[in-house]
């Protein structure tokens, strides 16, 4: 076996997922002498993503591509802050949508199509790096529970704590849904897939739940790592340890496909958290690394923690640093 050298050609990261995990990795991973692909959820249906969606015909999610497409643009901050803006709640019809949602919406419209909208806008901001939603239709989220019933929308999945044993995606046809173009495609070609971090259940799954896109995590030769949570989720991942953030992810592809697994071990401060502004967010998880050893993932455990306004994070620069020690160690 030889070592990945990459002289002649930078190596190729892809990362899936969505919510606030994905930018805060992809901001740091710019200027890594990368080449980065996103891959974004198109399941959110909450907020102004979820009114747009509804309004606007074919219109996939807007606002994880938005967040995605301002962590990876080299736009002076002025204008991203213009693209970031939200109208306030009291504007009636315009309340609560961010500005860059709207572009995104016209544009889709325009060009019949979200996927050539963000390939368009990528261009304009100026984007280090190639963004695709995970499919180019809006995909409904399903959930079914260990009791037995259902519910969708991802909205509405955590709402009554209950158990979650498996998730699906249908289009608004009730079909399985296609994965966008070029997906598969930089899947398949890349040196390292990442995922998260991010919601279980409502930002990562929802992307390995198209067919295309498992089938395609299944048959890579890139090294698969998971960015496991540092906190648990009200109505998600409750009482999760790291070990069954991963078991979930290979029951819901039948199989073993996570390489490698990032933990935080920092602890949080007591009393550091603000709980009515992270309302989601429930306690650390707990480490099993005997579990996670069984799952026949290799595991770095180390602070990849960064506390900011009362609120716990991932500290992009930390887990970069060590995404970029595993990609250039990987063996072919």
């Amino acid at each position: 076996m030889t070592l990945k050298t990459y002289r002649i050609r930078k190596p190729k990261i892809v990362v899936l997922g969505g919510g606030t995990g994905l930018p805060v990795i992809l901001k740091s991973l710019r200027n890594q002498g990368v080449d980065i692909t996103a891959i974004v959820t198109v399941a959110d249906d909450g907020g102004s993503s979820g009114e747009l969606r509804d309004s606007v015909t074919k219109m996939t999610p807007p606002g994880d591509l938005r967040n995605v497409l301002v962590s990876l643009s080299d736009m002076p901050k002025l204008y991203s802050d213009i693209f970031q803006y939200r109208f306030s709640k009291d504007d009636k019809f315009l309340a609560n949508h961010a500005l860059g949602n709207l572009i995104i919406a016209g544009m889709s419209e325009m060009r019949g199509s979200t996927y050539e909208a963000i390939q368009l806008l990528s261009k304009m901001m100026h984007v280090d790096g190639k963004v695709y939603p995970s499919s180019d239709e809006p995909l409904v989220l399903h959930a079914v529970f260990k009791d037995g019933t259902t519910v969708a929308g991802e909205s509405k999945i955590a709402l009554d704590r209950k158990t979650i044993d498996h998730v699906f995606v249908r289009n608004h046809q009730n079909e399985e849904p296609k994965a966008a173009r070029k997906v598969v495609s930089s899947i398949l070609e890349a040196d390292m897939i990442v995922l998260g971090p991010g919601s279980l259940f409502t930002s990562i799954l929802p992307n390995l739940m198209i067919t295309e896109i498992g089938d395609a995590l299944l048959k890579t030769k890139a090294e698969t790592v998971y960015i496991c949570n540092i906190m648990t989720q009200k109505g998600e991942t409750e009482h999760f340890t790291d070990a069954n953030h991963v078991q979930v992810l290979h029951q819901h592809l039948k199989n073993n496909f996570i390489d490698t697994v990032l933990v935080n071990t920092e602890p949080v401060p007591d009393g550091y958290m603000d709980y009515e502004t992270y309302d989601e967010y429930l306690v650390q998880v707990k480490h099993d690394f005997t579990a996670l050893r069984e799952e026949g993932c290799r595991v770095v455990s180390t602070d990849f923690l960064e506390l900011k306004d009362n609120g716990v994070f991932h500290d992009g620069d930390k887990v970069v640093e060590e995404l970029i020690r595993i990609v250039y160690g990987a063996k072919i």
